[in-house]
Parts: structure tokens; sequence; C-alpha cells
């Protein structure tokens, strides 16, 4: 088991790395083909909204994903930087004033106080599209088929029936369009449209570049599912028990602000103990997989004992 641990941490280390450095050469001053140029500004906001924090856990779902397909490479970092490109537009957005208001993102300023508001809108407009390029590129799939498959993907996990949606519904939540008192099932629903849809797709994506086959895909999807609802009961967990400095976020916003999450409905033991029944659930989608599923299975385990 710790040879196994030992592995997981230094592929999650390496792809990381790897991450790090296609999303410093997509986000270069330089323009591509058929851009006129790439505004300075702009551009230092952008990078400044992705490069030099976060785990790149989506990133790293996708190329160990599209790794157990059999597929490595160019095509697998692509995708997982198209991911990482979303998820940061994401991130940038739901900070905004008008959304949940945040000042502080990884232990920094956020976009929107590190720049201006206009900035920060446009920041997140640019990644988004940004994204799907990167997908739409035959630099990421020969296969038309494939850059189509991930593209359509990509776009009904993040948007209205996705995390998009599930932003709404968060709004919601808060009673800004009138009373609101989620149960369990709402609470579940929000979670998975919002943040669980694009880690579930992240993994999915590997699958698509890999040409799995249906069952192999229906099993990956649901490993991604149980990892992505893990995912944000650990993190509910930590909202309550981290500090802000620990998490470089504000905490608590949720309870200032009414709005149930699982730790309120489950209670904490009933939360970890959701957290213990999803990694169970996510080892089962992989067993047909056998052991070289193994890097998946601990990632699902480190997304619900991590410390921030």
């Amino acid at each position: 088991m710790a040879s196994s641990i030992s592995t997981f941490t230094t592929r999650l280390s390496e792809a990381a790395r790897i991450v790090e450095a296609g999303l410093q050469a997509l986000l270069s001053d330089k323009a591509a083909p058929g851009e006129l140029a790439r505004p300075s500004r702009l551009m230092d906001a952008m990078r400044y909204a992705v490069l030099g924090g976060g785990k790149r856990l989506r990133p790293f779902l996708t190329i160990e994903a599209a790794r157990l397909m059999g597929v490595e490479g160019e095509g697998p970092l692509r995708a997982g930087c198209a991911v990482e490109l979303l998820h940061c537009y994401s991130l940038v957005h739901d900070d905004l004033p008008s959304m949940d208001d945040d000042d502080l993102r990884r232990g920094r300023p956020t976009v929107h106080r590190a720049y201006d508001e206009a900035t920060a809108i446009l920041v997140g407009d640019a990644l988004q599209t940004l994204a799907f390029e990167v997908l739409a590129d035959p630099a990421t799939s020969s296969d038309p088929a494939v850059r189509s498959g991930l593209v359509l993907g990509l776009a009904r996990a993040s948007g209205l029936g996705g995390m998009v949606g599930g932003q709404l519904l968060d709004l919601s939540a808060e009673g800004r369009y009138g009373p609101a008192e989620l149960g369990e099932a709402e609470v579940r629903l929000l979670q998975m449209m919002k943040t669980g849809a694009i880690l579930s797709f992240s993994v999915e994506a590997g699958a698509i570049l890999g040409q799995a086959d249906a069952a192999a895909r229906r099993s990956l999807v649901e490993y991604g599912r149980a990892l992505g609802a893990a995912f944000q009961v650990a993190d509910d967990i930590l909202d309550r028990e981290a500090t802000p400095e620990a998490l470089g976020k504000r905490t608590g916003k949720d309870r200032e602000k009414g709005k149930a999450t699982l730790v309120d409905l489950l209670g904490l033991d009933g939360a970890k103990r959701e957290c213990r029944q999803l990694v169970e659930k996510a080892d089962a989608a992989l067993a047909g997989f056998g052991d070289k599923a193994q890097i998946l299975r601990e990632a699902v385990r480190f997304v619900v004992e991590r410390e921030v």
C-alpha cells in the first residue's frame, strides 16, 4: 500500500509539472494562427488566474484515465490543460462580487481584486473559449470524432445542465430569488452540477481519448461521479474544520449565507461516513480494470483525505 501511495504522489507531482508547462505555453504572449493580437493586460491577468497554484487534479485525472485506456502523450496533456483552463475560468467568475464576492483565492487576491472586475470577466471569457479551442485543435487528436466528443462532453459538463446551472442553483440556495430551503436531494443535485460534473468529465475525457468501449466508458463515468461527489463532501468538511490560512480562501461562507451543505444535513460524522461510502463506490466502479486502475483508486482517497 505504501508503494502505491508513493507512486500516486510521484505521478500527481509529475502531472502538475507537465500541466504547468503546458498551460504556460498556451498562455504565451505570442498570437496563435488566426489571432490578431493578445492584449498584454489580458494575458497577464489570465496567467495570474491560472499559473503557479493548485494541485492540477482535473488534468491529472484526464491523463491517468487516458493512460488506463492505453493513450499517453500530447493528447491527454492538452485535454487536461483544457479542463484546467475551464476550471480556472469558473473560479475567476465564481469569485466576482455578483457571485460569491471573494477577495482571496489560493492565498492571494482574487483576479477582480488584483486587477478589476471588468478584466476578471474578460479573463473568464477568454479562458473558457481557449479551453474549447484547445480541444478542437487537431494537435489534441487527429481523429475528428474524438475532438468533437471532447468538445461536446466539456460543453455539457460546464454549461446549463452542469456547472453553470449548478451555480444558478447555488445562488438560489442563498435566497436571492425568494425563500429557499434545501433538502438532501437538492443539495446533492446542486453539488453534482456545480462541482461534480467537471470532475466527472475529467475522467470521461480519458475514456474519449482512448476510444473506450461502452462498458469501460460507463465504468469510468461512474467512478468520476463518485469521485466528484466525494470531493464536494470533503470540501464541505474542510470548510468546517480547516482555517482560512490553511485553505488559502475564506471559510464558512455557506453558513454565513444560511445555505445548507451535506455536513449540515448529515452531521460531521455522517459526512465522513458518506466519504467512505463514495470511496467504496469509486473502487467498485474500477473493479473491471484490475490493478491497472490503482492510481485512480488512490486518487479518490487523496480527494477525501486532503487537508487543503
